[in-house]
């Protein structure tokens, strides 16, 4: 008999699905059975967002506030492999994603159940798998594989592109001059070499060497840069989320909070990673070796 897989995930877009999509094709041709589930919100978030909306989930976002989901049914009480895809709101994982990490339906399947998880992400996803493998723990899964897709262009190219898309609704080119945004078609394309690696592993039911069989294939690759720049930020994404979240009138400190990122991105980016590439990465190869290898870990 087939093994069984649930790959179930959360997108607006859609290009998660198309991931998903790609990396589950090879499993259904070695004729397992993949269930694909794409759970909702019972209150949808909107795709295009408007600006106002897009960072008034920032605060229940951040702290792991979760959500209400609609009703989804699974076909089995047991799977012998779960694909779990999920994004990167705030550097924290989307709302959508932790509310199926608190939903009893999902966690009655999740337990001792092997699982890899999967994002297409800007560039910064570190903090949200954190969060992910953290409720992973909780609910008793074993975590045998991350992968992580990025958009590859340069983080001030892709904050641009990124909205461009996200306000915008197209995934197209803005003004005609920068680049498409998001995971490539290629990359996304190119997933189907990775389930063609899960498929080996999930036929011999033993999972000890597919993260770094993975790696090996660029499943994930971590810049330091962006590892430096995610965990300097994330401890002040927590301080304005708990200090928004106690307002009654949110709306003007979220304006002063998106004034807050330009500002981050633009001005105080470039002079951490300046201070740090001149004073601090060239004496520091094993202590940025050894954090790297921290946050790539399953466990």
């Amino acid at each position: 008999m087939g093994k069984k897989v649930l790959a179930i995930y959360y997108s607006q877009s859609g290009q998660l699905g198309e991931i998903i999509d790609h990396f589950t094709t090879p499993l259904a041709e070695a004729g397992m059975s993949v269930e694909k589930v794409r759970v909702k919100p019972v209150t949808a978030y909107p795709f295009p967002w408007t600006p106002g909306q897009f960072y008034s989930v920032m605060p229940d976002c951040v702290l792991g506030v979760a959500d209400e989901l609609a009703p989804f049914s699974l076909n089995e009480t047991a799977y012998d492999l779960i694909i779990l895809g999920y994004q990167a709101w705030f550097l924290s994982p989307s709302i959508p994603v932790n509310s199926l990490l608190h939903h009893p339906a999902f966690l009655a399947v999740l337990k001792n159940t092997p699982v890899i998880t999967i994002t297409g992400a800007r560039n910064m996803w570190l903090n949200a798998f954190s969060g992910v493998k953290q409720l992973l723990g909780q609910a008793g899964a074993k975590l045998v594989g991350n992968i992580a897709l990025v958009d590859r262009h340069p983080n001030h190219i892709s904050f641009v592109t990124i909205f461009h898309w996200l306000l915008g609704g197209k995934k197209d080119r803005y003004l005609k001059f920068f680049p498409y945004p998001g995971v490539s078609t290629a990359d996304i394309a190119h997933t189907g070499v990775f389930g063609q690696t899960v498929v080996k592993y999930l036929n011999t039911g033993s999972w000890e060497n597919l993260q770094e069989e993975l790696m090996r294939q660029k499943a994930v690759e971590l810049k330091y840069s962006l590892l430096l720049l995610e965990t300097k930020a994330v401890p002040t994404y927590f301080v304005w989320a708990r200090f928004i979240v106690k307002k009654k009138k949110r709306n003007g400190w979220l304006a002063v909070f998106r004034y807050y990122l330009l500002f981050s991105l633009f001005v105080a980016a470039p002079v951490i990673l300046l201070v740090d590439n001149v004073f601090i990465r060239p004496f520091s190869s094993k202590r940025i070796k050894a954090k790297k290898q921290h946050y790539l870990a399953l466990n």
